[in-house]
């Protein structure tokens, strides 16, 4: 992928154009080939590969620069199997809250590769980090959070345009997975993410594969005050 050119000043209002239309299209395919990954090979990951998708999240917009976001590598067979429990547990609660076809449609849904994938990380948002001052998180502190979210969609588009999958999960027991976890107080569990090379490859959903439910493709709903 073609980069932009690194420049610290604006000389003139042509420049502030794309000067790269090829970047452009390259940049919406990137857009178009990210998806929410939950079957992957056995094979694993290079670390520095792992640590390079790791530090792109670093580049993500934060609230007053305050960086909250931070990783658990989960890599002790011990932690994955009580990720994996606690993952099972929840979805089989999730399970009782339908009923009939959509029952039996939620049941057969793929929704973690926590049994196949070879990198997983537990997100968190420090939501007491001191760094940024408090910048914009006094008056709404849950932009921390936000700022975390943004640093995993960086490392999602990063790990697509390497040819990895990414999948995000958040069907959990929290308050026992940050438990178990051991994880500081002011640490709020963001997802798990599993991270691999995928089985298959699709442009479209999972979900909407699946027939649970249909993207829209309209854009997005804009209303006007």
């Amino acid at each position: 992928m073609t980069a932009l050119p690194a420049t610290n000043t604006v000389a003139n209002k042509e420049e502030t154009a794309v000067p790269n239309p090829a970047f452009v299209e390259q940049l919406e395919e990137l857009f178009r080939q990210r998806r929410d990954v939950r079957r992957f090979q056995s094979e694993p990951v290079e670390e520095n590969l792992v640590a390079k998708i790791l530090a792109s999240s670093c580049t993500a917009p934060s609230v007053g620069l305050s960086q909250p976001t931070r990783f658990l590598r989960l890599q002790n067979e011990a932690v994955r199997r009580d990720v994996l429990a606690n993952f099972e547990t929840a979805n089989a609660e999730a399970l009782q809250g339908y009923e009939g076809d959509r029952a039996k449609l939620y049941a057969n849904l793929k929704l973690a590769g926590l049994r196949e994938a070879p990198v997983q990380i537990a997100v968190f948002c420090d939501t007491g980090t001191k760094k940024g001052a408090g910048l914009g998180s006094r008056t709404m502190p849950e932009a921390l959070v936000y700022s975390t979210v943004c640093s995993v969609m960086t490392m999602w588009l990063n790990a697509t345009a390497r040819g990895l999958g990414l999948g995000w999960i958040s069907i959990f027991d929290v308050e026992r997975l940050t438990a178990d976890l051991k994880t500081a107080d002011e640490w709020t569990f963001v997802g798990c993410l599993c991270i691999g090379w995928p089985e298959e490859y699709h442009l479209d959903p999972e979900l909407e594969r699946a027939g649970w439910e249909t993207r829209d493709r309209k854009g997005p709903i804009v209303e006007v005050r």
